[in-house]
């Protein structure tokens, strides 16, 4: 069974297809620039050169077409015709209340998505776009919605809740939602596969430019720190996490901004970017590791803020089993996890400091030393092949 994967962005496509009877991957793109000029195709079949296009892309739908012409192109790509494909899996960022898990896509399904818009307006309506334009050019291929959201969906209601007048609640369904769910979903599972255990109390922390961490009891989410948005939480790469909702007012009034300028300062220019002038964690802990204030100033906070929600996560599940580190600092950034995990022996946490300096990037590596009572874990994520599981799982029948 051949699963199509698409993960679309605002001007954006990412797209694989995996072979589900051996769950490996065949091949996988990238569309830039939709919308504007210069779109780019890059196209990498499995053992074959790779192929690029350039031409301009007016919307998603172009860009889908592009993309089969790539999957079918006699010298690059994998299919001889895209009636070949089984499966479609579409990442859909926001799920708001009406689903608890994935879900085969209809007319209704697209009614709630784009109700739901509103909930992540930078990333739904590139989601549904490309929902509409697969169907358009693949009508007779069963589509799945993979949600950002569905893994958090088993937060109980005190986590989940903020102390606003509840009929925002009731009415606009302002609450925590959280996101990289698909992430969360992934690892937590494999780290229960490789502790050969269903019962853990467990830290997910997706490290990347974007980051969240989760909370997960025996396979299920209890807490995250995403909340409505994803600004809430730990400092990324250009989003400033947590702060005082006041601060919000106050930059608006004493710099003359708009709300929407605010938040988007709060989004684009904030975190590590604000901080210290550079947004990819190899350029700060270089300049860190040289001596740079800010940049040192950056790394303490960013450290500062995991550890808070790491303890707090603790005190919230009861005790703690495993800490498992994924995403592109997690799983390749050994200086961001020793500055996380140092003065964390009171968890119970016999961390090798000295492995976790050689252990190989990228790979499942187990941190912590033998006498350790919390295991230490990285462990590549696979958004995708979630992605693709739930199409299986949805449409295989």
């Amino acid at each position: 069974m051949k699963v199509l994967v698409i993960n679309a962005g605002s001007s954006s496509l990412k797209y694989q297809v995996i072979d589900m009877d051996n769950e490996t991957m065949l091949c996988k793109g990238l569309v830039e620039r939709i919308g504007t000029e210069g779109s780019k195709v890059t196209h990498q079949t499995e053992g074959k050169e790779r192929l690029i296009i350039i031409r301009d892309l007016k919307n998603h739908t172009d860009a889908l077409k592009i993309v089969i012409r790539a999957l079918t192109d006699k010298t690059h790509g994998l299919l001889n015709d895209i009636n070949e494909i089984d499966a479609v899996g579409h990442r859909v960022l926001h799920s708001g209340e009406d689903f608890a898990d994935s879900v085969v896509i209809d007319e209704e399904v697209v009614k709630i998505c784009k109700k739901n818009a509103v909930l992540g307006p930078l990333h739904m309506p590139a989601n549904i776009a490309c929902i509409e334009s697969c169907h358009e050019v693949m009508p007779n291929v069963p589509m799945v919605a993979v949600f950002d959201t569905v893994f958090h969906s088993t937060m109980p209601r005190h986590a989940f809740m903020y102390a606003i007048p509840y009929e925002y609640y009731e009415k606009d369904k302002i609450r925590k939602y959280g996101f990289h769910g698909t992430s969360h979903k992934y690892v937590s599972g494999e780290a229960l596969k490789k502790l050969k255990t269903d019962k853990c109390k467990m830290i997910t922390c997706h490290l990347g430019n974007g980051s969240s961490l989760s909370a997960v009891v025996d396979g299920k989410c209890v807490d995250t720190s995403m909340g409505l948005t994803p600004l809430e939480g730990v400092i990324m790469g250009t989003r400033s996490g947590d702060l005082d909702p006041a601060v919000v007012e106050f930059l608006a009034q004493s710099r003359n901004l708009t709300v929407e300028k605010v938040l988007s300062i709060l989004n684009k220019k904030s975190g590590f970017l604000g901080l210290s002038g550079k947004s990819d964690f190899r350029d700060l802990s270089n300049a860190a590791l040289q001596g740079d204030d800010r940049a040192m100033l950056t790394v303490d906070m960013f450290a500062y803020r995991i550890k808070k929600y790491i303890g707090s996560y603790v005190a919230a599940m009861g005790g703690l089993d495993c800490i498992v580190f994924t995403g592109g600092i997690g799983e390749n950034a050994h200086y961001a996890r020793e500055r996380i995990m140092q003065g964390m022996e009171c968890f119970g946490i016999d961390f090798d400091f000295e492995y976790n300096e050689i252990a190989p990037r990228g790979e499942y590596s187990e941190l912590h030393k033998p006498t350790s009572k919390v295991k230490v874990l990285v462990i590549p994520t696979n958004e995708e092949l979630v992605i693709a599981r739930d199409a299986k799982r949805l449409t295989a029948k």
